[in-house]
């Protein structure tokens, strides 16, 4: 396709909120919740697909409908009028006592609804992957492209959100309106599902950390941010393109001096050594796969990928979408203050 041809494509996209209907997966979730939110604000119609039963956030412009990615009758029905999806339906834990669940949901869901949406003629689809796949275990940046480098992602969870990427990159070479968003490590208010990061930053908050931390690289985004870099996806993205949805690159070590400024409370200081945290991951592990069949204290797949350089580069959403963050300390403390609310409830 010339570049010109691509262009007025594109430009005929821009209005794929605008007249119809926008399909939400995992709308109850996280970065979803935010979008649902978001898009109805904007004054779409919003239909929000999660398999979990939502009460809070009815109204006239969104409509929730329980169902799983993974019956793709229920996708299909779904889909009917929409002329947007997004994309976010995901078990984005890092553990699991089901392995094969995280391929179910994370790639052959993602597969269901891509075929969905092929077939009911959507507009625009906006897949979110993770920036978790972005990275091989030597620190190389790469693209999730068929199984090429499947083997270098640290666990299930990354293996399944790798080939899901590798899905919607193949749909879009096919024609379908694919555009790829890779949100960072999301923090903020709202995460009802307690995903690993908003975890995290509770043990610190409670001080079940033991005054010990691992110090790494990575990137943080406020997950209302992320839910507007989405939108702006939609509108402006281009097809079949991979956008990161970043925030603010930095270590735990200054992660952690942050929090103590904006909390007032002390935060670990005492660094462990990688090898020191991967054999506890892989002790605690082996006893929650085997023992207690409850999460572990810390991940394999977790520590190996904080062991990876997780630092990135946002500037083609900046440049391309007009996507925008705001300050970290702010993040954090309205992260804070959801936190300890939903504690006194």
């Amino acid at each position: 396709m010339a570049k010109a041809d691509e262009q007025a494509e594109n430009a005929a996209d821009h209005d794929c909120l605008s007249g119809g209907t926008a399909l939400v997966t995992g709308g109850a979730g996280f970065i979803g919740g935010h979008l649902v939110a978001a898009l109805a604000q904007r004054g779409c119609h919003v239909r929000s697909f999660d398999l979990a039963e939502e009460t809070d956030g009815r109204g006239p412009q969104v409509e929730r409908v329980r169902g799983d990615v993974r019956d793709p009758t229920s996708v299909d029905a779904a889909m009917k009028g929409v002329t947007a999806v997004f994309h976010l339906a995901a078990n984005a834990q890092l553990w699991a006592r089901d392995k094969a669940g995280f391929d179910a949901v994370n790639h052959q869901g993602t597969v269901n609804v891509l075929r969905a949406a092929s077939r009911a003629g959507v507009k625009r689809i906006v897949h979110t992957s993770t920036e978790a796949v972005l990275v091989d275990r030597k620190g190389r940046h790469i693209v999730p492209q068929g199984d090429v480098h499947l083997a270098e992602m640290p666990g299930p969870y990354c293996r399944s959100k790798y080939r899901a990427e590798a899905a919607a990159r193949a749909a879009a070479g096919e024609g379908l309106p694919v555009v790829i968003v890779n949100p960072t490590v999301p923090l903020g208010p709202g995460d009802r599902n307690m995903t690993p990061p908003t975890r995290m930053l509770s043990d610190f908050l409670a001080g079940r950390t033991q005054g010990v931390f691992l110090d790494f690289a990575f990137n943080a985004v406020d997950a209302r941010d992320a839910a507007q870099g989405h939108i702006l996806a939609a509108e402006k993205g281009r097809v079949g393109t991979g956008y990161v949805l970043g925030g603010r690159n930095l270590h735990m070590a200054e992660f952690l001096k942050t929090l103590e400024t904006v909390t007032g409370r002390r935060m670990p200081r005492r660094r462990i050594p990688g090898a020191l945290a991967l054999g506890v991951a892989a002790v605690s592990e082996f006893a929650a796969d085997r023992i207690t069949r409850r999460p572990p204290s810390a991940s394999l797949t977790g520590v190996r990928l904080a062991m990876r350089d997780m630092r990135f580069d946002d500037g083609p959403a900046r440049r391309e979408l007009g996507y925008a963050t705001r300050p970290l300390e702010e993040t954090l403390k309205d992260a804070v203050a959801w936190l300890r609310a939903r504690q006194e409830d």
